[in-house]
């Protein structure tokens, strides 16, 4: 293939140049990394990308893989393009022919071909090189002689002149293939560290792009997730709302039927007093004593008492015993088929956490009454704290001064979480502590260090969270009174929740490097809180 035909096959379509690190899509075409990488940026939330070339499309950023066997034909290609250059110099002696060079005389400034090289000079002053159009350029332009050696002090190429009587007369001088050969030495390694640093970088390129590929695959996947769960409450809401409703409906319908049967009822026995009414109106009219004296039924028109009694009872007991819609047995069915359709969802939410994470198991957190400080009473269980003025507890080393006290189970890996009670308490810290915190003095409070996590309310004010002192206010305040704690020990996160059932209400998370086993830690003044439940995932 001719040179021109071959530079076309090599020619990258968007820059039009030689490739430069050429890679290919799926399709199959090629491009430089950097030109096709630019066309992907500007695709970029356009819903689909496309190759440049022939516009097939990929609904995700494709990945760039290197063309290993073009790139060694682009180097192999931009090497040889200097012989072919040098091949097109031609002798100056044949005049009437072009006859290409095979050498050059750097002290004659003329190129020759094989027939004039052999009646050339062969004294030492002429100087032969390989093929090349540039003489002037080998030689020196102050002296016009041939630039045999180089200065290593003025980093320049020198003729014997300027080594010997000009002005680089003394300096350091190595001949040209000597400091050729160092330069190119130098040059090696630089090329050496060059590519390593190359591979190194489009290492690191493939690992960040395996792992947006990563990220997208987990979104997919929690997003299916999410979509199914939220289908799945939808559902069982609206199967609710049926029920519910079916409910309604049907005690309206059985309170309407009996209703309408006692005004059928009733009607009848209006028809009936009203024909008594008449009758006796009749005979009221009569003027005739021994027709009125005479008349068979009078007891009966005379007789409605018992009657009425019983007719009272029954209007009495519909109107105000069940005659009405059970509207707290409606309210129950609700309220419980909601509570029924959270604690399903959470039981999703954490069945997907256990398969990613691991089994996960109920653990029991108890208080470690060694370290609660005085004014702090610890429950026969261990589980509630209680602020209380008239202790004297025994100073040990491990006791704190305030009334705070930690766990006795400490967490060196795995992630937990637990439920703290501070519905009982105006003013309390809550969090999490490494074993060596202090126990004495003003650094030794949750939060006020840097061995402690903690979340704090004081005096019924607003939450905030603190580390080592710094506070950082929380948006809004923990309303439900029980607040939930997360750790993930490898990760190095404590995070905060509010459990406004039945939603978990995230406050704040601590990120750090933990170098010390932790530990669950209480502090409260006046009234108490209670640490519940503990899971290990």
């Amino acid at each position: 293939m001719a040179s021109g035909n071959l530079r076309a096959e090599l020619e990258c379509s968007v820059c039009l140049s030689i490739y430069t690190d050429p890679v290919t899509l799926r399709c199959g075409h090629n491009f430089c990394r950097d030109c096709i990488g630019h066309v992907l940026d500007t695709q970029e939330g356009s819903g689909a990308y496309s190759c440049p070339e022939c516009r097939d499309e990929f609904q995700e950023r494709p990945a760039l893989q290197r063309n290993t066997t073009l790139y060694n034909i682009v180097e192999n290609f931009l090497s040889a393009q200097p012989d072919q250059e040098e091949a097109g110099v031609l002798c100056t002696q044949c005049i009437h022919t072009p006859v290409p060079a095979v050498k050059s005389c750097l002290l004659c400034e003329a190129s020759l071909c094989d027939n004039h090289l052999r009646d050339h000079s062969k004294s030492p002053e002429h100087v032969l090189c390989d093929p090349t159009t540039s003489l002037e350029n080998r030689k020196c332009s102050v002296h016009k002689k041939i630039l045999k050696y180089y200065c290593t002090e003025d980093s320049a190429c020198i003729c014997v002149s300027c080594r010997l009587d000009g002005e680089h007369r003394g300096h350091q001088v190595e001949t040209l293939d000597e400091a050729s050969e160092k330069k190119k030495k130098k040059l090696r390694n630089v090329l050496q560290k060059l590519m390593t640093e190359r591979e190194e970088t489009e290492k690191r390129v493939q690992s960040l792009e395996e792992h947006r590929r990563k990220v997208q695959g987990k979104a997919a996947g929690e997003t299916e997730r999410v979509t199914a769960l939220l289908r799945d409450l939808r559902r069982r809401l609206k199967d609710l709302e049926k029920r519910v409703l079916s409910e309604i409906s049907g005690q309206a319908e059985r309170t309407s039927l009996y209703v309408t049967d006692m005004i059928r009822e009733l009607e009848i026995k209006k028809d009936e007093l009203s024909r008594k009414m008449r009758h006796i109106e009749e005979l009221c009219n009569m003027t005739d004593p021994l027709t009125v004296l005479q008349e068979s039924d009078t007891g009966d028109l005379c007789d409605t008492e018992d009657g009425d009694d019983e007719d009272r009872e029954r209007h009495d007991r519909l109107l105000h015993d069940g005659g009405d819609l059970d509207v707290a047995g409606i309210s129950h069915t609700l309220h419980t088929g909601i509570s029924d359709i959270m604690s399903g969802a959470r039981a999703s939410n954490i069945g997907a956490v256990q398969q990613t994470s691991g089994v996960s198991r109920v653990i029991d957190i108890l208080l470690d009454v060694s370290t609660a400080g005085n004014y702090l009473l610890i429950s026969d269980d261990r589980k509630t704290a209680t602020w209380s003025p008239y202790l004297n507890h025994p100073e040990t080393p491990e006791r704190f001064r305030y009334p705070q006290v930690l766990s006795s189970r400490s967490f060196s890996s795995g992630r937990h979480y637990w439920e703290v009670d501070v519905g009982g308490s105006e003013c309390w810290r809550v969090g999490m502590c490494y074993p060596s915190i202090e126990r004495r003095g003003d650094q030794s409070g949750i939060g006020y260090n840097k061995k402690s996590w903690g979340m704090v309310r004081w005096g019924g004010k607003q939450c905030s969270v603190r580390y080592d002192g710094k506070e950082i206010p929380l948006r809004g305040n923990v309303s439900s009174n029980r607040v939930r704690i997360d750790l993930d020990y490898e990760a190095g996160r404590i995070s905060f929740y509010d459990l406004c059932d039945p939603i978990l209400r995230h406050l704040h998370t601590f990120t750090t490097t933990f170098t010390e086993p932790l530990h669950a830690g209480l502090c409260v003044w006046g009234g108490c809180i209670k640490i519940s439940g503990g899971n290990q995932r």
